[in-house]
């Protein structure tokens, strides 16, 4: 019988994203407590987003907006990496910028975790920013799932291609 597989992968659902953003900009245009605060959320390029507003209080309660909208839409906080609020002129800018990929690093930490606490039948390997998963039986690859997910990474963790 074929060995079963599965990836470990960081990727970030960029119309989910999109969504959210959408999403967010439209409360921002309806709530009183936007009003009159020049607060705004838009892209900037493919992996960032721009948040403006005239006080570093409601570029924050901006972000809390976007973040609240990504939860609802299953998407995970931690392809969120967000600067420190900087003063530009009179507004108040905050740049995000989004995480995606395992870097090499964290798959070694997460690759150690498998071959230390997963059943013996399990290999794994490193395909540049994802990890492949292998064993003979699909229960031994579901503990894995389990333990993967039990973890606590800073980076969003999604399983792909399982076989």
């Amino acid at each position: 019988m074929a060995d079963s597989s599965f990836d470990i992968v960081s990727k970030i659902d960029r119309q989910e994203v999109d969504n959210a953003l959408s999403q967010a900009a439209r409360e921002l245009a309806q709530r009183y407590d936007f009003k009159g605060t020049g607060a705004s959320i838009t892209w900037s390029g493919e992996k960032a987003i721009e948040i403006s507003a005239n006080a570093e209080e409601r570029a924050k309660a901006v972000l809390e907006v976007f973040k609240e909208k990504l939860v609802k839409r299953n998407q995970s906080l931690k392809i969120l990496e967000p600067s420190e609020p900087r003063a530009s002129g009179r507004e108040t800018k905050i740049s995000v910028a989004l995480k995606e990929g395992i870097s090499q690093e964290e798959a070694k930490k997460v690759g150690k975790l498998i071959r230390d606490q997963a059943p013996k039948g399990v290999k794994v390997q490193v395909q540049g920013d994802e990890l492949r998963v292998t064993s003979k039986s699909r229960d031994d690859l579901q503990s894995v799932i389990a333990l993967v997910n039990g973890q606590d990474y800073d980076f969003a963790v999604q399983f792909t291609n399982y076989r």
